[in-house]
């Protein structure tokens, strides 16, 4: 780029994005069937259809060639002992699905829905969540999960801020009575307005740190109000780009009292749901407390707070910190923090964080074999914090998506279910530890296997015959059941 250039360059990105926002409110801004009615966006009581060509989702079987159908999905259906709706728990993303714009970081926006008028008005809020909550009663979904800023917009003041947010919430209180809905969790965002450009709980300035604490506190007492099951902390811009200008152990000390008075405030509330941390690498900072489940775990372990918080996974952030999802599961399990799985991928080429729908089945069915060794997520679940592709931008792709989502999951379950009735991965796994089923193994595994027992054991036996991992033969075993 020449010398002198990137103000222009950035002009123009701006000029872009007021354009779309022109555009976008020269568009109809009221559902599509509500014709001459539509008053140019300024009511917000409209209760009419927002999705008036797409009907209630519904199970066909495999054999389905409806794109608007569950081939997999079939949520009464009991398997391992569960109905599927149980095992999964699924729940719609607000911020992605009814805030995600297509924008990235290298082009505009590409969607505007016809309820949209390119404002953040909380007209606009009101209509936003009435299409939410058809759409989550069509697809057949009853939990859902949302930052606070992405349901009602903010206000000059905090005072302002929190009584838009009551007004939101009130009309979220009703259309979920209506529906038989409820959060499976909410959140803070910490991260997208200009005074979290430090952090929040990390940020060098105490009044960012004192206002970071209002917002969350305002955000639990939401979560509770409305039901939710769990509340999560996201890394987001918790972190530190550079060490040179940053006291790491002052922030993370920072960190851990925000945190512990989160947990003494959901206390005094009475809010009975899980806390959750979910691990956020590169984004976009590189020495985080939140890296991984593993350095997670550690920051809990450090802090006291291993009782007080479980774990939300999200499966493209594992492999963005050079993890499978598989991995990072089976972290949280066996530590006793799995609460909760953020379902979505990422591009294998691509370096950031795409948040694209599952569609990969061999992944898909190492997600469920580790939710069926937990014995399932609850009171966590299935969180599609996964967005359209950009070119994607009919109304008909957001339930697509989902219901694409929804059937891989599905179909992972159904394969776990296959290869535990065969029992053949089973038993080659219960055969390559089969000399630990022994006398001498009983003592190491009961902790008792001291070194010169062991060393008598090897004068005994001498050099010891390995046998063959069949890797292989798992691999074929594994795949047979896709």
């Amino acid at each position: 780029m020449m010398k002198g250039s990137k103000p222009l360059l950035l002009l123009l990105v701006a000029s872009s994005l007021c354009l779309s926002a022109v555009i976008a409110a020269q568009q109809q801004t009221c559902p599509a069937d509500l014709g001459g009615k539509c008053d140019g966006g300024a009511s917000d009581d409209w209760e009419g259809e927002f999705f008036p060509g797409v009907p209630k989702i519904k199970y066909e079987g495999p054999t389905s060639k409806n794109p608007l159908a569950y081939r997999w999905y079939n949520a009464e259906e009991v398997i391992l002992g569960k109905k599927m709706k149980d095992w999964m728990r699924f729940s719609v993303a607000f911020w992605h699905t009814f805030r995600g714009t297509g924008a990235d970081p290298f082009g505009a926006p590409t969607k505007s829905w016809p309820w949209e008028d390119g404002t953040n008005s909380l007209a606009m809020a009101k209509r936003r969540m009435r299409a939410h909550f058809e759409f989550m009663e069509k697809l057949g979904v009853d939990r859902w999960c949302f930052h606070d800023r992405d349901i009602a917009p903010d206000g000059r003041t905090l005072e302002e801020t929190n009584a838009n947010m009551d007004e939101i919430v009130e009309l979220a209180k009703q259309l979920q009575a209506e529906t038989n809905t409820k959060p499976l969790w909410g959140t803070a965002q910490l991260f997208m307005h200009p005074r979290y450009m430090h952090g929040a709980a990390t940020s060098p300035e105490v009044k960012v740190y004192a206002y970071a604490a209002a917002q969350v506190k305002k955000a639990l007492e939401v979560t509770h109000y409305l039901g939710g099951e769990n509340y999560v902390f996201w890394g987001g811009r918790e972190g530190y780009q550079t060490l040179l200008n940053t006291d790491m152990k002052r922030e993370l000390d920072h960190l851990a009292n925000f945190l512990q008075a989160a947990v003494d405030y959901k206390k005094k509330i009475g809010f009975k749901g899980t806390l959750l941390i979910e691990p956020k690498p590169q984004e976009p900072t590189k020495h985080q407390y939140d890296w991984d489940v593993a350095t997670t775990f550690a920051f809990l372990q450090k802090y006291g707070l291993t009782g007080e918080f479980k774990i939300n996974v999200e499966c493209n952030h594992a492999t963005l910190s050079g993890h499978s999802c598989h991995h990072e599961l089976e972290t949280a399990r066996i530590n006793g923090l799995l609460g909760n799985i953020d379902a979505n991928t990422g591009d294998p080429q691509v370096g950031w964080d795409t948040d694209q729908f599952m569609t990969d089945i061999a992944e898909a069915t190492l997600v469920m074999s580790s939710v069926v060794k937990n014995g399932g997520l609850a009171p966590g679940g299935f969180n599609f914090d996964a967005k359209l592709r950009r070119e994607s931008t009919d109304v008909e792709d957001m339930f697509l998506a989902h219901i694409s989502g929804m059937d891989t999951l599905a179909r992972g379950l159904r394969n776990v279910a296959k290869l535990i009735e065969d029992g053949s991965l089973d038993e080659l796994v219960r055969k390559r530890y089969q000399s630990f089923d022994s006398q001498i193994g009983a003592l190491i595994e009961s902790g008792k296997g001291d070194f010169e027992t062991l060393e008598k054991k090897v004068l005994e036996w001498g050099e010891p015959t390995v046998p063959s991992g069949k890797q292989e033969l798992a691999e074929i075993l594994f795949h047979s059941a896709l």
